[in-house]
């Protein structure tokens, strides 16, 4: 595990890593930039720099947190990856089950994949699993009813990079919206207007909405400040 500066999450735990691009989001992905300075580095988790690589080794490490933790699953990969086993993904979720008292919050790109694993009954969805997906422009818009057919409790959207306009979305059934700019030396702009609409929609349909960031474009207007307010809300957690 390892603590983590995502402002929505406590700390990552990562039984993948490495990854392959799926779509306009992955452009400039953070994940692939980590993994190669984590090789240079030496690091032995990060061997094969970003190809995708399991490690059931780190597996039993949520058996050994003390105090109720809150969890990004695979930060540096998809836990959908088509290269990833349908075996090792429900051994993932297992552990998630064993540990009702942390949030695991789990996030793909891949949600065709997602919604056929639990159209067949192969996912179990405890509470303490929080299922969002990736929703970066328009084209992408379809993943979001895929999620909404998925049994986890909580779903999720994470419109980071958000790099066009997300108009009109249908929000049923979803509990919460996460916003960001795009980071680093390469970041694609996102336009003021596209999140406050976004924060607006959330609003009318009384769903939670969270601003991250503005991202690496909007120096100037760096921070977590949208439209005179910081957003930060979050479904509840009840820990059992």
């Amino acid at each position: 595990m390892s603590q983590s500066k995502i402002e929505w999450t406590e700390m990552t735990w990562n039984p993948v890593t490495g990854c392959t691009k799926v779509s306009s989001g992955c452009r400039n992905c953070y994940a692939e930039v980590m993994s190669r300075r984590l090789q240079a580095m030496g690091q032995e988790k990060y061997k094969n720099g970003f190809k995708l690589t399991l490690h059931p080794e780190i597996l039993s490490e949520p058996y050994t947190w003390k105090r109720s933790k809150v969890v990004f699953v695979n930060s540096m990969s998809d836990l959908f990856h088509q290269s990833v086993p349908i075996q090792y993904v429900q051994q993932v979720f297992d552990v998630m089950n064993d540990n009702p008292h942390h949030l695991f919050q789990v996030l793909t790109k891949r949600a065709e994949r997602m919604h056929y694993y639990d159209e067949k009954g192969l996912l179990k969805w405890s509470h303490n699993i929080w299922m969002g997906v990736s929703v970066e422009d328009k084209n992408n818009a379809f993943r979001i009813d895929l999620l909404r057919k998925t049994k986890a409790r909580v779903k999720f959207l994470s419109c980071e990079p958000l790099i066009g306009p997300l108009n009109d979305l249908n929000l049923d059934n979803i509990d919460w919206v996460i916003v960001g700019g795009e980071s680093g030396p390469k970041a694609r702009p996102m336009e003021p207007e596209w999140a406050i609409d976004i924060m607006e929609q959330c609003h009318r349909a009384d769903v939670k909405f969270f601003f991250k960031q503005w991202g690496g474009f909007n120096k100037k207007k760096a921070g977590r400040v949208l439209n005179g307010n910081v957003y930060d809300e979050m479904p509840e957690f009840i820990v059992v």
